[in-house]
C-alpha cells in the first residue's frame, strides 16, 4: 500500500506512519514541502492508495483583537489549503484507482476553542469540506473522513496547557489507532472523535426543516 502522510515527520505523522507497518509511506514535511503552496502539489508526483492531510499549526492567539495577519494567514494555508490542496491533486490524478483519505481535523473542529478562535475556525471547516466533497468523490471511489482527536502529546499542544488541561494527553499511537478506524472505514463523510480510551464516530444533528 502507497501512502502519503502531509505532516510526516513528527507528531501525529509519525505515528501514523508507524502504524501502517510495512506500507510504503511517502512522508511530506517542512521544509521540503509547504502544504499551502499549490504549485508544490501540482508538482507531486506518483500514485496512492491511502492519504492522511494531517499538517497543521495553532496560532496562540486567544484575542481577535490583537491576532495578526501572519498568524492567521499561516494558520489558514497550513490547516485549510493543506487539504484543500490534497484531496483536488488526489482526486484529480494522485488517487485514481480508489482509495481512501483522512483529514486531521481535532475536537476544536466540533466545539467552541476561545483559547485560539481561528484554530477552531480552520477545523470547523475541515469537517464542513469533509462532510460536504464526500459524495463527488464517493464517485470515484475515494472515500474521505475527518479524524477529530482531543489534546494530544504532541509539540502542538503548548507547554502553557500542559499542566492545567482537566484532561489527560493521548498517546499519539492511540490516535493512530483511531486513524487507522477512519482510514478503514466503509462510509465516508464521516468525523471520527478521538478522546482519553475512547474512539468513536460523531453523529451530527439534523438541521430544522421548514414549519
Amino acid at each position: 500500500m502507497k501512502v502519503l502522510i502531509t505532516g510526516g515527520r513528527g507528531g501525529l505523522g509519525l505515528a501514523f506512519a508507524a502504524a501502517l507497518g510495512d506500507a510504503e509511506i511517502t512522508a511530506l514535511d517542512l521544509p521540503e514541502f509547504d502544504v499551502g503552496d499549490s504549485a508544490a502539489w501540482r508538482a507531486l508526483e506518483g500514485e496512492y492508495d491511502a492519504a492522511f492531510l494531517n499538517a497543521g499549526v495553532i496560532t496562540g492567539e486567544s484575542s481577535i483583537a490583537a491576532l495578526t495577519d501572519e498568524l492567521y494567514r499561516r494558520a489558514v494555508r497550513a490547516n485549510m489549503d493543506g487539504v484543500v490542496y490534497g484531496v483536488r491533486e488526489l482526486a484529480s490524478r494522485l488517487m485514481p484507482n480508489s482509495g481512501s483519505i483522512v483529514a486531521t481535523a481535532s475536537l476544536a473542529g466540533l466545539t467552541a476553542t476561545p483559547m485560539d478562535p481561528i484554530y477552531a475556525l480552520t477545523k470547523h471547516a475541515v469537517i464542513g469540506f469533509v462532510r460536504s466533497v464526500a459524495p463527488q468523490l464517493a464517485a470515484q471511489r475515494i472515500r474521505i473522513n475527518a479524524l477529530c482527536p482531543g489534546y494530544t502529546d504532541t509539540g502542538i499542544v503548548p507547554d502553557e496547557l500542559r499542566g492545567v488541561l482537566d484532561v489527560p494527553l493521548m498517546d499519539p499511537s492511540f490516535v493512530a489507532e483511531a486513524a487507522l478506524h477512519a482510514l478503514n472505514d466503509e462510509e465516508t463523510g464521516g468525523a471520527w472523535v478521538v478522546q482519553p480510551n475512547r474512539i468513536l464516530q460523531f453523529r451530527f444533528p439534523h438541521i430544522p426543516g421548514p414549519r
